[in-house]
């Protein structure tokens, strides 16, 4: 396999956008919290989706991806491409029964490409890549190939000049090793150059990580509210994520509800910065769902984590 050539430009990151909120967020006096370890860790709001649309997609299994005019139902081995106004199947790619693709996770649009992201899983050692198309022909152009890497790779974005991955692990039993598959608290959040070389890592709190368990983070795309939106492997759930201004941990903001969707593979649809939607899938019922998002009520803690005391307040 060879290695991708330097991307020269990605798509436009858009502004943030104002749609109403299905639901209020949570008054503070009412936000749950949670006992991790010795400390109560207050959790974010909750907010509700809203439904727009569905798509019967019968390669609904594992994630969807989206362009201006087409959605991509994702499976293992297979990817379909679908006309948006009608929902209908238009071309498919499909692995051979033998050949090398095995397990795809999730697909991003970029221009007149789709980006697949594809492992061995469940293999022992985990090996992971990222399978390229041409969207108008559904042919496989290119490939880059990790090997043996950080964990599962599971989703790919484009965002502020970078790529991003989640490499998943799993509390899962392998029954190749009888072992953890790589353990769920060793997922990562990797920023990549253009040549997918890592610039930065980011870790997933804990409490997400909990809900997880045994599984991992399957999907992730970035909103046009510039956060990270991680989904895990069952749950209908979004969590709205920014990057941390100290340490390595993101910082969970908030959580949305996802009617009918069981994790899995997301897309954010930023083709109309007028009217973005968020897109995910319901693998039992092979359906590609359309969301609108409460962007305009999930805001930003004001608590910074630290302050700068003078004399008579120093700690000792």
């Amino acid at each position: 396999m060879r290695k991708l050539p330097a991307l020269i430009v990605a798509t436009t990151i858009l502004a943030a956008v104002a749609l109403p909120p299905a639901s209020a967020a949570l008054p503070a006096d009412q936000i749950h919290t949670k006992q991790y370890g010795t400390a109560a860790v207050a959790e974010p709001p909750t907010y509700d989706a809203t439904p727009l649309k569905s798509y019967a997609a019968f390669d609904a299994n594992q994630a969807v991806a989206v362009d201006a005019k087409y959605f991509y139902a994702v499976n293992n081995t297979t990817i379909t491409k679908h006309d948006r106004r009608t929902g209908e199947p238009l071309l498919q790619f499909a692995g051979d029964e033998d050949g090398p693709f095995i397990h795809m996770d999730s697909g991003m649009v970029l221009g007149n490409k789709l980006y697949a992201v594809h492992s061995n899983y469940s293999d022992w050692p985990m090996e992971s890549s990222i399978e390229v198309f041409d969207t108008k022909t559904m042919r496989h152009i290119d490939s880059y190939s990790f090997g043996i890497y950080r964990g599962s790779l599971t989703w790919l974005d484009r965002h502020d000049g970078a790529w991003w991955a989640g490499f998943a692990n799993y509390d899962d039993v392998s029954d190749q090793t009888g072992e953890p598959y790589g353990q769920t608290y060793n997922t990562q959040i990797v920023k990549l150059n253009d040549k997918f070389e890592p610039l930065a890592s980011y870790t997933i709190p804990k409490q997400i990580l909990d809900r997880f368990k045994p599984m991992s983070n399957s999907g992730g795309s970035w909103g046009p509210d510039g956060r990270l939106w991680l989904t895990g492997h069952d749950l209908g759930e979004a969590y709205v994520m920014e990057l941390p201004t100290a340490g390595s941990e993101l910082r969970w903001i908030a959580t949305v509800n996802l009617p009918d969707v069981q994790g899995q593979g997301i897309a954010w649809d930023r083709s109309d910065p007028r009217h973005p939607t968020f897109w995910a899938i319901s693998r039992p019922n092979r359906l590609v769902h359309t969301f609108s998002m409460p962007i305009s009520s999930i805001k930003t803690p004001t608590a910074k984590g630290w302050s700068v005391l003078g004399p008579g307040q120093f700690r000792k």
